[in-house]
């Protein structure tokens, strides 16, 4: 047993040898050691400092990821000074991950070990995207570095003994928190970049003026109000960014620096300027009220605040006066109306609606985040907002255009707004899109660069337009995982999806260059290029073509480059297929297309109410789940291929039609627009013309796209037999309505439940509601119940404790708030004319009609009873009968 258990160690030491040996071999390459993007980097390096080979003592540069873990981190850097005696550049930076957003993740750094302070050739320390709150001890002793990056941290202040590190050429520490500089900045004799931009600083020390060998300093988006006059013997700066402050004066000195030659003053507070510096080439002032008379001079009274408004729902129109306001709608969109915005006092009214496919055409790629609403937009980001952007768009005349959108985080809420300035009324929404680019091409020619993904390049050269003209480019990318499942290869790849527009001006006279990123695991010294295509399509031709013996290929080891004289869409494909056009077409569709299925449901206690609802296929069981609880129905329908932003209809035949008067409503069909991102869900009544009492009605709801069509089949299962993706017919789901007890039954069913005690409402002689004629009422209002509740005199709050205590019943909701309100107004005068015109101001003008009727058949029993029994009408409107009399 013994011998057999040390058999297989000693068989191992060898292996393990070889395996150290060849890792060994493949992370050292010269004098450089990187271990950052590789897993276990510390591991490797703990591992070769026990080993010891040769080749580790000639390293010079070693880069660690700061995503490692912090105890396995620090062990390691205890180690590097003895292992790596000649280190000169040294990185532990974060930033290689990713968060759900997009967004850099911090390293876990947060100090180093007191050991590498005997590093006495480092000269480049780079702590960049970490932890560190504080400059750890060590950095400070390091007296012959060069070069100290500390950005993206957490760092608050830097301390005095930073002024110990006199060979100090660069250092950065932007995106922390600082708010002040130690004044032994300014004991940096070699310092000549200085680099602090998004921080909180709010003063400069005048030590800075001894910085005699500065070339750059950035200051950017801080909090600074003034600049100290020292900074005019700086007499090596020459570049100076100081936008995004809150400058409201700078030193007349500046203009005379010798060598400065960009001074950045961009967006910050400057009313005026000193003479020689508002007339120099190098100084830049967009953003600044130059020229503008202060907001508030000396001596004069403080403006008093705008009004600001609160709109309930039962609000449509608001006041604008001259002083302006600023104005809360119920559906939670702001608008703010400056002062002077109107001469004369007006009133403004607003709507919200749904969004309609005519009203608004989406993209193939744009997913809709707000309804149709005002200026200040509120939004739930989509789920993946890397290589997305955000805008609002408006509707001028017959088309949408986009507007400038800035995007704001209200805390601690977490709430996303939409914010852009418009000079006119109109229809606004939100919507998320690829991230789009744009540039004036001019005669001279430019560079366009995608924001999203900075390989995508188009370079036009100069004679290419003699117009200047407006070009647009978006970029699309679809996962290499759906691609090689689409085409049943696993080598398959492909490079971005370019699409390259213009607006104005004539075609191109001169071909320009386009470079795309190669295709994800295909560099330029591996691929092979008979298996590389470049595709093109313009719309709308029905396939793509492929032009790779078309245009010249020029591979570098990341980027193709190559030559067009027209816009299109192009596209890099890695594949062994001879023709993929057809196959770009399917990954195309894909790229668009939704497969989702269609459900009918019938609320279990009232069946007349259905609920229609269109959603993504994984999502049907967990929404049945929810439902089947309130709802009843059947299957949901077959998966059907749908857009983004596709219009449809449903509509209720053989028997059954929707009793709902709503916007999306059209000749009795509920029309929808799909949205992947929004619920897809209608609530409606639908009635019968057949007699329920005598039989059940059955007949069925059908899905339609864009209309109905003339012939329809007369079973269900004759529409599901049409399975092409641009069949008109869609789905058809059955639908029931049981047949009605006597009328005794439900009546007796219905008020047994009810908690209040019987009442009438109003009075015989002008007419009067019953406590049935009050559940018919009640039974008609549906969603539309807050409205006639709120100009019922029931007050917001009451309403909100309404829907909570009965949130799982509209029927319970409306009922409760109705004979509440009736038992509040028994015995009272004009009871009912006041729910009538509740009624009419809530626009359920059928309803209200229906309560007439029932009060005019009430007025005469009531006169028929009088005439039968030969009473006198008491009231001076009757004249006294002789009958009585005689009786």
């Amino acid at each position: 047993m013994s011998a057999a258990a040390e058999g297989p160690a000693e068989a191992e030491e060898p292996l393990a040898a070889a395996a150290g040996d060849a890792a060994t071999t493949a992370v050292l390459a010269g004098n450089r050691l990187s271990l950052d993007l590789q897993p276990g980097g510390c591991r490797r390096l703990l591992r070769l400092c026990a080993q010891r080979p040769p080749q580790l003592l000639e390293v010079e540069f070693l880069r660690l990821s700061g995503h490692e873990d912090p105890e396995l981190l620090g062990t390691a850097l205890v180690e590097v000074p003895q292992g790596l005696p000649r280190l000169r550049s040294l990185v532990l930076r974060g930033g290689h991950c990713r968060g759900a957003q997009g967004a850099c993740l911090p390293g876990s750094l947060a100090t180093l070990p007191t050991g590498l302070s005997g590093l006495s050739s480092l000269a480049h320390l780079d702590l960049s995207f970490n932890r560190l709150e504080t400059l750890p001890a060590c950095v400070l002793q390091m007296q012959g570095l060069v070069a100290l990056l500390l950005s993206h941290n957490r760092l608050s202040t830097l301390p005095e003994a930073l002024g110990a590190l006199r060979s100090l050429t660069f250092l950065a520490a932007t995106h922390n928190l600082l708010r002040e500089l130690p004044p032994a900045l300014g004991a940096l004799p070699a310092l000549q970049r200085l680099h602090l931009s998004e921080n909180r600083l709010e003063t400069l020390p005048p030590e800075v003026g001894a910085l005699g060998s500065l070339v750059e300093l950035n200051l950017a988006s801080n909090r600074l109000r003034h600049l100290p006059a020292s900074l005019a013997q700086l007499r090596s700066l020459r570049l100076l960014i100081l936008h995004s402050n809150l400058l409201i004066s700078v030193p007349a000195s500046l203009a005379h620096l010798p060598l400065l030659t960009r001074l950045d003053l961009r967006d910050n507070q400057l009313r005026d300027l000193p003479p020689g510096l508002l007339d120099a080439p190098f100084v830049r002032l967009q953003g600044n009220p130059l020229g503008e008379p202060p907001r508030s001079p000396p001596g004069t009274p403080v403006a008093p605040e705008m009004p600001r408004l609160l709109l309930t729902s039962e609000l449509d129109s608001f006041p604008v006066t001259p002083r302006g306001c600023s104005v809360t709608l119920s559906c939670g969109a702001r608008l703010q109306f400056p002062e002077g915005a109107t001469a004369t006092p007006v009133t403004i009214c607003y709507r919200q609606w749904p969004p309609e496919s005519r009203l608004v055409p989406l993209g193939p790629h744009d997913c809709l985040l707000s309804a149709d609403v005002g200026l200040w937009l509120l939004f739930a980001p989509p789920r993946a907002r890397r290589w997305r952007e955000v805008v609002v768009r408006t509707l001028s005349g017959d088309s949408w255009s986009d507007l400038e959108t800035r995007l704001e985080e209200e805390a601690p809420q977490q709430r996303l707004w939409a914010h852009c300035r418009v000079p006119h009324f109109s229809w606004f929404l939100v919507v998320s899109r690829p991230v789009s680019d744009a540039c004036l091409v001019p005669p001279e020619g430019t560079l366009l660069s995608s924001s999203g993904h900075p390989g995508v390049r188009v370079t036009f050269p100069p004679g290419a337009t003699r117009e200047p003209c407006h070009v647009r480019m978006q970029v699309l990318r679809l996962a290499a995982r759906e691609l090689r499942g689409l085409l049943q290869e696993p080598e398959a790849a492909a490079s971005p999806l370019l699409c390259l527009s213009q607006r104005g001006g004539a075609g191109f006279l001169r071909p320009v260059t386009v470079q795309l990123p190669l295709p994800r695991g295909v560099t330029g010294l591996s691929l092979d290029p008979g298996r590389l295509r470049l595709l093109h399509w313009a719309p709308p031709a029905p396939a793509w073509d492929d032009i790779t013996a078309q245009v010249a290929l020029e591979l570098t080891h990341l980027y193709a480059r190559f030559r067009v004289t027209h816009f299109s869409w192009y596209w890099l494909w890695y594949t062994t297929k001879a023709c993929v056009g057809g196959l770009a077409r399917k990954a195309w569709e894909r790229l668009r297309l939704h497969r989702v299925n269609l459900i009918a449901l019938q609320r279990r206690r009232d069946p007349e109410q259905v609920l229609l609802q269109c959603l993504p296929g994984h999502k049907v069981d967990a929404t049945l789940q929810r439902l089947l609880e309130r709802y009843r129905g059947p299957e949901p329908s077959d998966t059907v291929e749908m857009f983004e932003g596709e219009r449809f209809f449903a509509a209720f035949e053989r028997g059954i039609a929707v009793d709902a008067e709503r916007p999306d409503c059209v000749e009795g069909r509920v029309c929808f627009v799909f949205y992947s991102h929004l619920k897809n869900v209608k609530e409606v009544y639908v009635t019968t013309s057949l007699d329920r009492e005598a039989q059940a009605v059955r007949g069925q709801v059908s899905f339609y796209r864009e209309a109905v069509p003339e012939a329809v089949p007369e079973e269900a299962e004759a529409a599901r037999q049409l399975k092409a993706v641009d069949a008109l017919w869609m789905a058809t789901l059955p639908i029931k309505l049981p047949r009605l007890p006597g009328a005794q039954g439900p009546a007796r069913g219905v008020l047994a439940g009810l908690p209040l005690a019987p009442l009438n409402l109003g009075d015989a002689e002008t007419g009067f509601l019953t406590q049935s004629n009050l559940l018919g009422v009640a039974g008609r209002l549906g969603p539309d119940w807050p409205a006639v509740a709120l100009r019922l005199g029931t007050p917001y709050r009451e309403v909100q404790r309404i829907q909570h205590a009965f949130r799982d019943d509209l029927d319970g909701q409306i009922r409760h708030m109705l004979f509440s309100w009736a038992e509040r107004q028994a015995g009272q005068p004009g009871a009912v004319g006041l729910l009538v015109q509740a009624l009419e101001q809530s626009e359920r003008q059928d309803v209200a009609d229906e309560v007439r009727t029932v009060l005019e058949l009430g007025r005469r029993k009531y006169q028929a009873g009088i005439r039968r029994t030969g009473l006198a009408a008491p009231g001076p409107p009757a004249p006294a009968s002789p009958e009585p009399a005689q009786t």
